[in-house]
């Protein structure tokens, strides 16, 4: 059973570019899949695996950057399935969406491997702070499957030399370093800095299957400009508007 038309709103991501039909009270994807579409070096003709892709805020948005890729979505919760169809369909912008859960993936998807498997998981743990009251929000909001099983999925997905890029909270690096084994290398981490001489409250992290090269923690990426937020207006950094409003690709280096 889907939203209701009066409990759905259309946002405008990437200037404009690409519009999202997302639930009023639910999840609603901010810029965090802006960012982890921006750091995709992909190429036509690649294929690109989102795991847990919601409203396809992420595929969508590097699927209106680099034309010509073949985009696939899983996402469990079978409403934000729908919308991202829909919203792959008013966008014109082909993506394959499963509703599954990602420990039970079709066979479509577990007989193929991907140049790309990128990934937004749930950043909170069930045992920390207050439940949700949107039910679906909470579903999204609060892992579930734990990261490890998102590492190791992801993986199993993956061509040889192919990458696996994911967007997380700063302080589950640990984790994400600990969740991933032999089968993948060249790790690199970019911290996301609110502001200047503020600690990294998100990171992306990328590795590569069968990569060999050492790990590398890249430049922070300053997200506003200024010690502290004033009044109401953007002070997102040059840069990071160009992303955010232009859809620009960035080097995780």
């Amino acid at each position: 059973m889907g939203f209701a038309r009066d409990a759905v709103t259309a946002d405008k991501f990437l200037g404009g570019d690409v519009m999202l039909f997302q639930p009023r009270n639910g999840y609603r994807a901010g810029v965090d899949p802006v960012f982890l579409a921006a750091s995709i070096a992909a190429h036509a003709g690649e294929t690109v695996l989102e795991l847990g892709c919601g409203v396809g805020a992420a595929s969508l948005c590097l699927g209106r950057r680099v034309p010509g890729l073949r985009l696939a979505g899983v996402e469990r919760i079978a409403e934000y399935a729908d919308l991202c169809e829909k919203n792959a369909f008013e966008n014109s912008i082909p993506l394959d969406v499963h509703n599954c859960d990602l420990m039970r993936l079709p066979a479509e998807v577990k007989d193929e491997s991907f140049d790309h498997v990128i990934m937004n998981p749930p950043y909170h743990l069930r045992d920390r702070g207050t439940v949700a009251p949107d039910p679906l929000r909470e579903a999204a909001l609060v892992e579930d499957t734990p990261l490890r099983d998102w590492v190791d999925v992801a993986t199993k997905r993956l061509k040889h030399k192919g990458f696996l890029t994911m967007i997380q909270k700063a302080e589950r690096l640990p984790e994400i370093l600990g969740a991933m084994d032999d089968r993948l290398g060249s790790v690199l981490v970019k911290p996301l800095c609110p502001r200047e001489g503020r600690a990294a409250v998100l990171v992306l992290v990328q590795a590569r299957k069968g990569g060999r090269g050492a790990f590398r923690l890249a430049t922070p990426l300053i997200l506003h400009d200024g010690a502290e937020h004033v009044g109401d207006a953007e002070s997102y950094r040059p840069e990071v508007s160009a992303i955010l409003r232009e859809g620009a690709a960035f080097p995780l280096w």
